[in-house]
């Protein structure tokens, strides 16, 4: 099946560029309830599924055994700004393991929060790890694997970790992992399609936490991500505006090149979303206007209309052009 108009740029009265992707919405039965594009895509989810890789971190024990708290939990499934909130949250949190920066195995990368960037400039200090926006997930793969007595290498694909997320991702998703890459993070990242997304999304949402040792650790998952919304992504990020819009009531998270989850636990419907082109302007938009058909986001909130529509301004601050939905879509 082709991919569906989803998304247009429009400059001058004329369309300058569409973009085209995949999306499904599934219900707490894994049934399809809508669907654009091909469900059956496969793709590699990347940070979107960041509570499906953090899903050992609850079941094994390992949360409680360490005192997480549900800020914790939230960093744990985030894709932030390296933001000193999130630096010196993720740097605590090793601390009272026992371990440091070193024991990570993200990477670094220059942060994307402009006050911290500019204060490692002015004081002459290189990015470290902890600055990397998957510190959060890396803290939460160390306490897993430091409470299952494994290896320091947790991101190989043989380590003891990693098999629980592979299980653990093919169990909520009921499909058999395409295969996998390794992300930006260094971890790898298992590709599925874009329904099987859908449909473990759906599983969080209906999950309860007077349910199974998975249950309880989805609904906090969730509620987690829900109640820190800062601590998701960060400021000006659509992660963090759209779940404070939604007034905590859905959990979602971006993964690079414009994939997106949602999920709505009073509607126990879970949505995954992919654009083709990977242009997260795209993806941001498409999924305002998802959830705003599913009637969980005000269209006319600022932090909605920010990204559909969504005026496009040059350097002067002139607008230029404007996204609009395609035709047909939602």
């Amino acid at each position: 099946m082709a991919a569906a108009e989803m998304v247009e740029f429009w400059r001058g009265g004329l369309l300058e560029s569409t973009h085209r992707g995949h999306a499904v919405v599934c219900d707490q039965a894994g049934e399809v309830v809508q669907a654009w594009g091909d469900p059956g895509r496969v793709i590699f989810p990347r940070s979107s599924c960041k509570m499906l890789q953090a899903l050992p971190l609850l079941e094994s024990g390992a949360a409680d055994a360490a005192g997480l708290s549900d800020a914790h939990i939230a960093l744990s499934c985030a894709s932030h700004q390296g933001a000193a909130l999130h630096v010196n949250m993720a740097s605590r949190w090793l601390a009272d393991l026992g371990l440091g920066e070193a024991d990570l195995r993200c990477g670094s990368h220059e942060p994307y929060d402009r006050t911290e960037r500019d204060r490692l400039i002015l004081a002459q200090e290189a990015p470290c790890q902890l600055h990397n926006n998957c510190s959060g997930k890396h803290s939460g793969f160390l306490t897993t694997t430091r409470h299952l007595k494994a290896g320091p290498e947790y991101v190989e694909l043989d380590h003891p970790l990693q098999k629980a997320i592979k299980a653990a991702t093919e169990e909520v998703t009921d499909e058999t992992a395409a295969g996998y890459g390794i992300d930006g993070c260094s971890a790898p990242n298992f590709a599925m399609s874009v329904a099987g997304l859908a449909r473990g999304m759906a599983k969080f949402a209906a999950a309860d936490q007077s349910g199974s040792v998975r249950d309880r650790a989805m609904h906090r998952l969730t509620r987690s991500m829900a109640a820190h919304p800062e601590l998701v992504a960060g400021e000006g990020r659509a992660c963090t505006e759209l779940m404070r819009a939604m007034g905590g009531r859905v959990a979602i998270k971006t993964g690079a090149e414009a994939v997106f989850i949602a999920i709505i636990p009073e509607k126990k419907l879970g949505i995954a979303l992919k654009i083709e082109d990977g242009n997260s302007r795209a993806s941001e938009a498409a999924l305002v206007a998802i959830l705003a058909q599913l009637g969980v986001l005000d269209a006319a909130h600022p932090m909605a209309q920010k990204r559909l529509p969504a005026p496009q301004t040059n350097c002067r601050g002139l607008t230029v052009g404007e996204l609009r939905l395609a035709s047909g879509f939602v």
